[in-house]
């Protein structure tokens, strides 16, 4: 189970490899993207919190990344954080999200990607429940549920 050091750790000295590695080009993401979708995962937009479609949706699945598919987060570490944004509290696997240190906006932040293809996910934060402390907060258009 990661846990905040564990974070701090990746963003600092380096990432686990991915499993496999999706680049395309600009346009390639363009046209299999919507335009919200390309704004937050390729340009590390957000979108306003309590508007994404998945911020309140709690079936049973895996979280995968809009962008390749690759599957991040489980329904089951999904919680009501109260944020706006849908969170988790472990990626499905330890490398498959990247983690990078962001101090944008006056802050000092962790910055997480979708491992696999750098998408733009959302942030990581200290304050979720336990066992592991952590709060995945991540951006609904980021994500697609596939619904077990």
């Amino acid at each position: 189970m990661l846990k905040w050091n564990d974070i701090i750790n990746f963003s600092v000295n380096g990432n686990l490899e991915p499993d496999i590695r999706v680049e395309k080009n600009e346009d390639e993401w363009r046209k299999q993207l919507t335009p919200e979708q390309y704004r937050i995962t390729r340009q590390k937009g957000t979108e306003r919190p309590h508007s994404g479609a998945l911020c309140s949706a709690y079936e049973a699945g895996k979280y995968h990344c809009v962008c390749c598919n690759t599957p991040l987060f489980d329904s089951t570490i999904k919680f009501n954080s109260g944020t706006g944004w849908p969170s988790f509290t472990q990626p499905i696997k330890d490398n498959a999200i990247k983690y990078e240190r962001d101090d944008s906006f006056g802050m000092i932040r962790v910055e997480v990607m979708c491992n696999t293809c750098d998408a733009h996910l959302g942030h990581v934060f200290p304050d979720g429940p336990e066992p592991s402390g952590l709060r995945y907060c991540i951006n609904s258009e980021s994500l697609q549920l596939d619904k077990e």
